[in-house]
């Protein structure tokens, strides 16, 4: 008979799955600590609003980041409304909206944006900005009280590839600007994931989570766990740091069918975090 391997990674997914049996998924969100485990709806672009939502509900996740998919910026403030209200009449907590594109050095095109995530009941703009409007962002953070999230895109990105290029602008700014923190995106510029978030100190206020295989290539994304992201490390530094923001999955693969793939996430996060505790 052939000797089965356990691999660290199946015991903690294994550990999450007993949970999943035992306790309503409300009390294992609860049990995600000092931070919470979150969706970015930008994984369920593929569906409407709705059933976005009942999906949320079914991965026991409460808090979520939502993108443009489920609550457009065109939309009226009264249309604004009803759908933040779908959001929470569903028991979801809005956390956050984005990524929203601020890259237009023009004063009422960033208002808009702040208009839109009021409206939206949106406490932080998770924000793609560029170095000229970053004034702008500031002087709207401190009239809407809306804290700002500045996002890094990887390689591509020209203006922040990675969270050290929004910190060197931002280390004077109001204190409710800070980084999102994107793990997949800042592992492909090269630098350490750890000690980047490490550097990050009080300006991290968001981040978003997925897994890849080949920590610099964007293309080999895969289901948390299933990757060479260091999850486990990551989340026992957050948690030195006391962090108290969103850990968002924002799972971009498998647009028509993402539900396995993001529950196998929850899980093996969830483990992670019980393992930690343990």
């Amino acid at each position: 008979m052939p000797m089965i391997r356990t691999t660290r990674r199946q015991m903690l997914g294994a550990t999450s799955a007993a949970a999943l049996l035992r306790f309503p998924p409300a009390s294992l969100v609860a049990e995600a600590g000092e931070f919470h485990l979150a969706v970015a709806t930008y994984s369920l672009r593929s569906f409407p609003r709705t059933q976005a939502i009942a999906m949320i509900q079914q991965l026991g996740i409460r808090h979520v980041s939502i993108k443009e998919f489920h609550l457009p910026y065109k939309s009226t403030p009264a249309e604004r409304a009803a759908g933040r209200k779908e959001f929470e009449d569903a028991g979801l907590v809005i956390a956050s909206g984005g990524v929203i594109y601020m890259q237009k050095n023009d004063e009422a095109d960033v208002r808009f944006y702040f208009d839109y995530a009021r409206d939206c009941g949106m406490p932080m703009i998770i924000a793609g900005a560029t170095h000229e409007t970053l004034p702008l962002i500031e002087k709207c953070v401190k009239e809407y009280n809306i804290r700002v999230a500045i996002h890094n895109h990887g390689p591509e990105d020209k203006f922040f590839p990675n969270p050290q290029a929004a910190l060197k602008l931002i280390k004077n700014m109001d204190p409710r600007i800070g980084v999102c923190v994107d793990v997949g995106h800042t592992t492909r510029t090269g630098v350490d994931l750890i000690e980047t978030i490490r550097a990050c100190g009080s300006r991290l206020i968001d981040v978003h989570i997925k897994d890849l295989r080949d920590l610099r290539d964007a293309k080999s994304q895969c289901p948390v766990g299933d990757g060479a992201m260091p999850v486990a490390a990551l989340f026992k530094e957050l948690r030195r740091m006391k962090y108290q923001g969103l850990v968002a999955l924002e799972y971009e693969i498998d647009a028509k069918d993402p539900m396995p793939g993001m529950t196998k996430s929850f899980a093996y996060m969830r483990g992670v975090l019980a393992g930690l505790k343990a």
